[in-house]
Parts: structure tokens; C-alpha cells; sequence
């Protein structure tokens, strides 16, 4: 009868432990995508607090609206991934109207937006995390009832353990790799570009001239009318192979970055003359043609800005920047070509 007892209190126990290990990690994995989107919030606010100080900025009118523009399209960028994460949320969550996506979407609307989503995933996060510390509370409690039978209890957790502990370094991985790449091109993304560029400027070559590194800023000019005309499906299958003929004309260790929508960037990880720079242009230029002439389209061709550290730029944290201020360049002079930014006083 007392073994029975045991028998019926160990499996009682292991039963309750189960289920609560099992809530402790599903939640653990809810913080975590809740720490996600509210990075990803964050991120859109800070965007959109730089629109609202580029509209209000006094001085030159031009310099102005361009960088309100620019403002603009990167909120719509930081607006477009947090959407991704909130409407793609694997538990119930509001969803993000699309409304709060469009252009012309005002900033008050925005910030309310932005405050109501931070507010329920901070809410969501702190929930899970009184959940957790609750849950673990009651396993203390269950083990320290079960001291008797706690060789064999540990036994079957720490089994357990390392099997869901492996399922969350899986999906941890799958988390990091969503923000650091583009869903659609597989493509690295703006952030993942910037930890790149970080890495490589703070990893200089050995000898005594520095590595010169530079970034090319591509625009696809004329691709909205893909979309217009020929679908967004169509437009996705042209992204899908452009970038797939973009990884192929550059080295290896060199990267290829969605910024988003029809905008990439190319990180040249080392060079030594404008001549090759010049010449990876051309290359990039030519997959675009290849790929519109593939698709029999005869709508889309590339801008690109030229920048490169530490010849033209020297602070390489402006590299980005400035290749996008070179492509704007190719823009007003005619597009379907590209330029060098001019050297930094």
C-alpha cells in the first residue's frame, strides 16, 4: 500500500511538474516574442519622433523635405516590421490596421498606435513573467513535498529539460534569424547590415594601410509600376530574383542587405581602387536589366550611391547614409546609373 502511495504520489507529482514546466517555457517563449515587439516599437517611435523633428526643423527648405522623406520611409520600414511581429504574433493580440501603415497616416495617430502596442506587450510580457515566477514557485513546493522521491522525480525533469531546452535554442535561433533577414529575399536586413559594417570596421586588416570598405545604395527605379501594373505577386518574384542575381555577382564575403522595399545595400568588405566599386555597380545595374528582361516587364532599373570608408566617408557609421544621399544624386540627374558621394571636409 505505501509503495502504491509513493507510486501514486510520484506519478502525481511528475504529472504536475510536467505541466508546469511545460507552461513555464511556453511562456518563457511569449516574453520573449513580447520582448521582440517591444524593441520593435521602440525602434518605430524613435522613428517617428525623428519625423515629427525633421517637420518642425527650421532652416534650408529642401534639406528639409528630403529629410523628412527620408524620415518618412523609415518609419514606414520600422511601422512595416513591427506590424509583421504584432499581426504574426503566435498568441491573440490586436492586430495592426492597415490604416497605421499608410503614408499619409498622421503622426498623433501614429504615436496613439504605438503607445497602445507597447502598452499591451508590456502588459502581455509582465503577465507572463508573474506567471512564470508563480509557476516555479509551485514546482519548489511540489519538490520539497516529494524529498522522498526526488532522485527519480529529478531524473524525468532534467530528461524533460534537456529535450524542451534544445526546442528553445531551435526556436530562439528561428527568432534571431526573423530579425536579422528579410522574410521575403531570405536577404540580410538593415539591422543585421549594421552589426556587419560594425564587425568589419572594428576588425581592421593587419599592416599598416587600413581595410577600405564600402556600401552600395541601390534604388529600383520604376519598380512601383510592377506592382501597379503587373500585381504584387509579381513584384515579390522580381525582389525574389534580383536579389538572388545581386548575391551572385558580389564575393561571398561580401553582403547583400533588403533595406526595404525596393532599396538594398551591398557591403564591400574590402577593396582597392573606385574602379572596382565602379565596376560592382555595372554588375548590380546589369542584374536588374536581366531580370526585368527575364520577366519581359521593360519598367525597372537601379540608382546606386557609392560611399566608401575611409577615402570618401570617415566616420564609417555614415557610410549608409551617405551612399543614400549619392543615389538621390543618380535620381535627380536622370536614374539608371550611379555616383560616388563627394569627399567629406
Amino acid at each position: 500500500m505505501l509503495a502504491g502511495a509513493s507510486l501514486v504520489c510520484l506519478l502525481a507529482g511528475l504529472l504536475y511538474l510536467a505541466s508546469q514546466i511545460r507552461t513555464i517555457f511556453s511562456d518563457q517563449l511569449k516574453q520573449e516574442y513580447a520582448g521582440l515587439v517591444l524593441e520593435a516599437a521602440g525602434r518605430a517611435d524613435s522613428a517617428r519622433a525623428m519625423v515629427d523633428v525633421w517637420r518642425q526643423r527650421p532652416g534650408d527648405r529642401e534639406a528639409q523635405a528630403q529629410g523628412y522623406r527620408q524620415a518618412r520611409a523609415e518609419l514606414a520600414d520600422r511601422l512595416g516590421a513591427l506590424a509583421a511581429l504584432v499581426n504574426g504574433s503566435p498568441s491573440a493580440a490586436p492586430h495592426m490596421p492597415g490604416s497605421a501603415l499608410m503614408a499619409d497616416a498622421s503622426l498623433s495617430e501614429t504615436e496613439a498606435l504605438l503607445a497602445t502596442v507597447s502598452a499591451h506587450w508590456r502588459a502581455q510580457r509582465d503577465a507572463d513573467g508573474a506567471d512564470i515566477r508563480l509557476r516555479v514557485a509551485h514546482v519548489a513546493n511540489v519538490l520539497i513535498a516529494l524529498a522522498a522521491l526526488l532522485f527519480c522525480l529529478l531524473l524525468t525533469a532534467l530528461g524533460m529539460y534537456a529535450k524542451r531546452n534544445r526546442q528553445l535554442v531551435g526556436q530562439s535561433y528561428e527568432f534571431e534569424y526573423a530579425a536579422l533577414h528579410d522574410p521575403l529575399t531570405t536577404l540580410p536586413n538593415r539591422r543585421q547590415l549594421f552589426a556587419v559594417l560594425d564587425d568589419a570596421a572594428a576588425n581592421p586588416q593587419p599592416g599598416p594601410a587600413p581595410r577600405k570598405i564600402a556600401v552600395l545604395y541601390v534604388d529600383l527605379d520604376g519598380f512601383k509600376q510592377v506592382n501597379d501594373s503587373h500585381g504584387h505577386r509579381a513584384g515579390d518574384e522580381f525582389l525574389i530574383a534580383v536579389s538572388r542575381r545581386f548575391r551572385e555577382s558580389v564575393r561571398k564575403r561580401d553582403v547583400v542587405a533588403r533595406i526595404g522595399g525596393d532599396e538594398f545595400a551591398v557591403l564591400i568588405h574590402e577593396f582597392s581602387t573606385a574602379d572596382e566599386l565602379a565596376e560592382v555597380a555595372r554588375r548590380l545595374i546589369a542584374c536588374v536589366v536581366a531580370t526585368d528582361e527575364q520577366m519581359g516587364l521593360g519598367l525597372v532599373r537601379a540608382s546606386i550611391g557609392i560611399a566608401s570608408f575611409p577615402d570618401l566617408v570617415g566616420d564609417y557609421q555614415r557610410l549608409v547614409a551617405a551612399a543614400d544621399e549619392a543615389m538621390y544624386r543618380v535620381k535627380r540627374s536622370g536614374k539608371n546609373g550611379y555616383a560616388f558621394t563627394a569627399k567629406a571636409d
